[in-house]
């Protein structure tokens, strides 16, 4: 059984773990470097990219998920997620990190804030099952993509699910949809 590692330094470590668990994973908190040995993919969840990437530091995670994604680790980032994998943040505070696994533009909270959260139906290429319910709360805005980048579903014109190697990245929550069909999609990708 493959071990996904959810990274449980703040978000929806819970929700992450049963859609996990119900993909046919077993799921792994994630707080330490050794935590992080142990996994063979790695969930990053929703939550304040700002705060994670201060959390990342206090941890000492930073340098080796660094390591990892360099490496080729399977990853899925969901909401703040994303923001951490991006190559470029728009709209990020000045001391605000990320891991540059992806080669993508995110503009943080660019669908709006709390009050303009909403679910769609959103399709996904190659998904079976008919479109995927997608939760976004505070989401980044996908404003540009490299030519390596998979756009696999878009709202409102815009990218909002995108996979790139090993790593795959959503500006919604399909933790909170109680469909666990995307994460069962991210882990046949798994090695």
């Amino acid at each position: 059984m493959v071990k996904v590692g959810v990274l449980a330094l703040q978000g929806d470590v819970r929700e992450h773990a049963a859609a996990l668990a119900a993909a046919g994973a077993s799921p792994v908190e994630v707080r330490s470097a050794a935590d992080l040995d142990a996994v063979d993919a790695l969930v990053l969840p929703g939550g304040e990219s700002t705060t994670m990437s201060l959390l990342f530091d206090s941890s000492g995670l930073w340098p080796a998920l660094a390591d990892r994604l360099g490496a080729g680790l399977a990853v899925l980032g969901t909401c703040a997620g994303m923001i951490l994998l991006a190559r470029h943040v728009v709209d990020g505070r000045p001391d605000q990190r990320s891991f540059a696994t992806m080669d993508i533009t995110v503009r943080r909270n660019g669908f709006g804030g709390q009050a303009q959260s909403f679910e769609a139906a959103v399709p996904v290429d190659g998904l079976p099952g008919g479109a995927v319910s997608a939760v976004f709360i505070r989401a980044p805005v996908v404003e540009s993509v490299g030519p390596g980048v998979e756009v696999l579903a878009s709202w409102g014109g815009r990218p909002v699910l995108c996979r790139q190697g090993p790593a795959v990245a959503a500006s919604f929550h399909p933790e909170l949809s109680g469909d666990a069909r995307l994460h069962r999609f991210f882990l046949d990708g798994v090695g």
